[in-house]
C-alpha cells in the first residue's frame, strides 16, 4: 500500500455509504418532517375557529423543541449502546452529536441521516399528544412539557424498541417495523394521561364542538397520507424489496382503513361523511405502522379494515367514560396501534419477517404474547410517566389556561392573533365577543 493517498486509506476503512439508500433516506425524512405541519392542518380543521392557531402552534414549537433535546441528548440515550445490558437506556457518549461526523456509518447510510429520521419520529409523537388537549392547555406550559416528555418518556421507549439492545426487540422479540409501539401507543397513552389531569373542556358532553374547517382536515388528512409512506417504507433504511412492500402495504391499510370507517357510519349514521373518510385513512395508516415490514398486502388490508372499523366506535367511548380527549388521539392512535400491533401475531408471515409467523400462518401463540406483552409494558410506562410529568408541571406553574381564555379562545387570549377576521377587534376580547363563540352545528365525535 505504500504510496497510496491517506485519503483512500481512510475511506477504505469506512463502511461504504449507498448512495441510492441515502437518496431514499432523505426524501423519506423529508415527507415524515412535513407529517407534522399535515398534522397542525388535521387538528386545526377540527378545533373551533378560535383555537385552530393555538393548535397550529403546539405542533410547530414541538419540531423546534423536540429537535433541540434530540440533537443534545435524545439520539444518544435512544440509539447509544446499550447501559448495563438491561436493554433500558442508550449510554451518552454523543451528548450534542459529539463525535459523529459527516463520515459515520449507519448501516448503509451517514448516520447523522438516521439520527435525523428517527429526529422527525420523535417531532411527531409529541405533536400528536397535543390533540388531547385541544382548547385548553397553556401554551408555555406546553413549551415545559414538550422537552421534558420526550426525555422520560419517548427516548427510553426508542431504545426499548429501536435502540441497540432495546429489551422490547433483543430479548422479547416483539415485532415493530416503524412505531406501533414507540409511536402510536406511547403518543395515545400520554394522551389519556395529560386528558386526565386537564379535565374536560367547559361544555363538554353539551355545547357542540364540531370541527371548523373541514377542508382543512381533509387536506392536512392527505399530507398526513402522503408522508407515511416515508413512516413506513423509510423504516427499511433503503431504496430495497422491503421498502417496497412497506410501501404498498401503507397504501392498503390507508384504504381499508377509510372504507371501514365509511361502513360503520353508514350503517350506525345513515351517513358517510368527509370527516369519518378521513379519520379511517388514519386509522388504517396507524395500525399499519408497526405491521407494514411483517404482512403481507392481503394482511394489510385486514388490519386496515379492522382499524377503521374499531377506532370508528372507539371514538365514542370519552363520551360515555367522560374522558374528553378533544381530538381522538385515544380513540385512534392507541386503539389503533394497539389493533395493528397485537395484528402481527396473527397475519405475520415469514416472506416478509424470514423467521416469525403469525397464529393464523402456523406460527403459534407466542408471537401474539410477546405483541401484547409490549403493548402493555409501553402502554403502562407512557401513561405513567406522562401522568406524573402533567401532575408535576400542573402544580408549579398550571397546566390549563383559564376560564376567560378558554370561553374566549386561546388565539386572541395567548396569540394576540386570530385565523379569521370577523370583526374581533370590534367587539373586543374583554368580553368573549370573537368570531369563535358563534353557534356550531351539533357535536360529531371527531379524529385526531
Amino acid at each position: 500500500m505504500e504510496g497510496t493517498p491517506l485519503v483512500l486509506l481512510l475511506s477504505a476503512a469506512q463502511p461504504a455509504i449507498d448512495s441510492g439508500d441515502t437518496a431514499w433516506l432523505l426524501a423519506a425524512t423529508a415527507l415524515v418532517l412535513l407529517m407534522t405541519p399535515g398534522l397542525a392542518l388535521f387538528y386545526g380543521g377540527m378545533v373551533r375557529s378560535k383555537s385552530v392557531l393555538n393548535m397550529f402552534m403546539m405542533s410547530f414549537v414541538s419540531i423546534a423543541l423536540v429537535t433541540m433535546v434530540w440533537l443534545l441528548a435524545g439520539y444518544t440515550l435512544a440509539f447509544g449502546n446499550d447501559v448495563g445490558g438491561l436493554g433500558l437506556i442508550g449510554n451518552a457518549d454523543h451528548l450534542g452529536m459529539h463525535g459523529i461526523g459527516p463520515t459515520a456509518v449507519h448501516g448503509k447510510v451517514p448516520t447523522l441521516l438516521f439520527a435525523t429520521f428517527q429526529l422527525t419520529f420523535a417531532i411527531i409523537t409529541a405533536a400528536l399528544i397535543s390533540g388531547a388537549v385541544a382548547d385548553r392547555a397553556r401554551f408555555g406550559a406546553w413549551m415545559v412539557f414538550v422537552p421534558v416528555w420526550t426525555l422520560a418518556v419517548y427516548v427510553p421507549v426508542a431504545h426499548w424498541v429501536f435502540g441497540p439492545g432495546g429489551w422490547v426487540a433483543a430479548k422479547l422479540h416483539a415485532l415493530d417495523f416503524a412505531g406501533g409501539t414507540v409511536v402510536e401507543v406511547c403518543s395515545g397513552a400520554s394522551g389519556l394521561a395529560i386528558a386526565l389531569v386537564l379535565g374536560p373542556r367547559l361544555g363538554f358532553r353539551r355545547d357542540s364542538m364540531r370541527p371548523h374547517n373541514l377542508p382543512l382536515v381533509l387536506l392536512g388528512a392527505g399530507l398526513l397520507w402522503f408522508g407515511w409512506f416515508g413512516f413506513n417504507a423509510g423504516s427499511a433504511l433503503g431504496a430495497n424489496a422491503l421498502a417496497a412492500a412497506a410501501f404498498v402495504n401503507t397504501q392498503a391499510a390507508g384504504c381499508a382503513g377509510l372504507l371501514g370507517w365509511l361502513i360503520v357510519e353508514k350503517r350506525r349514521d345513515g351517513h358517510a361523511t368527509t370527516l369519518g373518510a378521513a379519520s379511517g385513512a388514519v386509522a388504517g395508516l396507524v395500525a399499519i405502522t408497526p405491521a407494514c415490514g411483517s404482512v403481507d398486502p392481503g394482511g394489510a388490508a385486514l388490519v386496515g379494515l379492522a382499524a377503521g372499523v374499531l377506532c370508528s366506535y372507539a371514538v365514542s367511548w370519552k363520551f360515555r367514560w367522560g374522558v374528553d380527549d378533544s381530538l381522538d388521539v385515544v380513540g385512534v392512535h392507541l386503539v389503533g396501534g394497539v389493533v395493528g400491533t397485537l395484528l402481527i401475531g396473527l397475519l405475520a408471515t415469514e416472506t416478509m419477517t424470514h423467521g416469525p409467523e403469525g397464529l393464523f400462518y402456523g406460527g403459534g401463540l407466542g408471537q401474539l404474547g410477546k405483541q401484547a406483552v409490549a403493548i402493555l409494558a409501553v402502554g403502562a410506562y407512557a401513561f405513567g410517566a406522562t401522568y406524573g410529568i402533567a401532575w408535576a408541571v400542573n402544580r408549579w406553574m398550571g397546566l390549563r389556561a383559564s376560564e376567560e381564555q378558554e370561553r374566549t379562545g386561546l388565539d386572541l387570549t395567548v396569540h394576540a392573533e386570530t385565523a379569521y377576521d370577523h370583526g374581533v377587534l370590534t367587539h373586543g376580547m374583554s368580553h368573549g365577543a370573537s368570531h369563535a363563540t358563534a353557534p356550531h352545528s351539533p357535536d360529531r365525535s371527531p379524529l385526531a
